[in-house]
């Protein structure tokens, strides 16, 4: 006869929780990997971004005035044009036979009047006759020189002197007023056109040092300044607009996309740290293979890296973006 080890099952359980208890202690007290990194001596930038386009100083954006087909293109990119110059003409077609259709009517009432006014000078009452005459052709003359003029705006000129930076329009397209067939413009001096955030406006002045950025220089250096900040702001997008001048010899070309930093603040010789390893203004360090916690004092904050003042040795190692639950005390290993 056998007998149930019913005894055996509370050993087994309680052996399973020492067990787990021993792994949860270990693993506890186990080094938790953070990314870490030494304070730097550098310049402290505190800056004002904004994103914004690269464009000549002086340029004009030239569309039609009326609606209308492109009949010719008489301008190409690169041209150098004079004020007025004929840069393209619509399709005129409808608008001459306008034209002479007016200048048969004005003939027509030319000759009726002349007929008139000679009855009347010769006695015979044809004064009414005459005012009518007189009234069509005034009539006829006033539409034929609203015919001409709308016959003129069917030429798209230019209205400064320049050279053609940009055409879009080929012959065959429909125009609109709306339609900027031409950019005409200086190529030099460029200025870049950037909208900056109303909270910031206020510490934007002219002649700050601006710090540009453009996909087509990856490695930097380019810098402009400050010329003017527009009076009035944007309410709808709660923007302003600001100019910025470029150097003679700036590589930049009109059209670019660019990003800028405006320096407001700057200190040379600061001890700088990653922005991740500030919280609270406090930053985790990692002394004798444990965390730390250190109370700073804090200066410029940048976009990537924070001015501490006080509080932090140089030769310290950091922790920057310490996982979730690190407390002074856990062990720490540098990954």
């Amino acid at each position: 006869m056998f007998r149930r080890p019913a005894r055996r099952l509370p050993l087994l359980l309680f052996v399973v929780a020492v067990a787990a208890a021993a792994a949860f202690l270990l693993l506890r007290g186990a080094p938790r990997g953070v990314a870490t990194a030494m304070p730097e001596r550098g310049t402290a930038i505190e800056a004002v971004y904004a994103t914004g386009t690269v464009e000549p100083e002086i340029w004009a954006r030239i569309g039609p005035v009326t609606t209308g087909r492109i009949a010719e293109v008489l301008a190409r990119e690169g041209d150098t044009v004079r004020v007025g110059q004929p840069l393209a003409r619509l399709d005129d077609r409808e608008a001459l036979a306008r034209v002479a259709e007016l200048e048969a009517r004005a003939a027509y009432w030319r000759e009726e009047l002349a007929r008139t006014r000679a009855l009347a000078e010769r006695g015979i009452k044809a004064r009414e006759a005459e005012q009518k005459a007189q009234s069509e052709y005034n009539q006829v003359v006033a539409a034929i020189n609203a015919a001409r003029q709308r016959r003129a705006d069917l030429v798209v000129t230019s209205p400064i002197a320049g050279m053609v930076l940009r055409r879009d329009g080929e012959p065959g397209e429909v125009a609109t007023p709306e339609t900027a067939l031409f950019w005409v413009g200086e190529p030099r001096p460029l200025r870049i056109t950037a909208d900056v955030d109303e909270e910031d406006i206020a510490r934007v002045r002219p002649g700050q040092r601006v710090l540009v950025k453009a996909d087509a220089f990856p490695d930097g250096g380019l810098e402009g300044s400050v010329d003017r900040v527009t009076p009035k702001g944007d309410p709808v997008n709660k923007t302003f607009r600001v100019r910025v001048r470029l150097p003679d010899d700036t590589p930049l070309m009109t059209g670019m996309t660019t990003e800028i930093n405006i320096v407001t603040a700057e200190h040379k010789g600061a001890l700088l740290v990653p922005a991740g390893a500030v919280a609270d203004r406090r930053v985790m360090v990692v002394a004798g293979g444990t965390a730390a916690s250190r109370a700073v004092t804090l200066g410029i904050r940048g976009r990537d890296r924070i001015e501490v003042i006080s509080g932090l040795d140089e030769g310290e190692i950091v922790i920057v973006n310490p996982p979730a639950g690190l407390k002074p005390g856990d062990r720490v290993k540098t990954e």
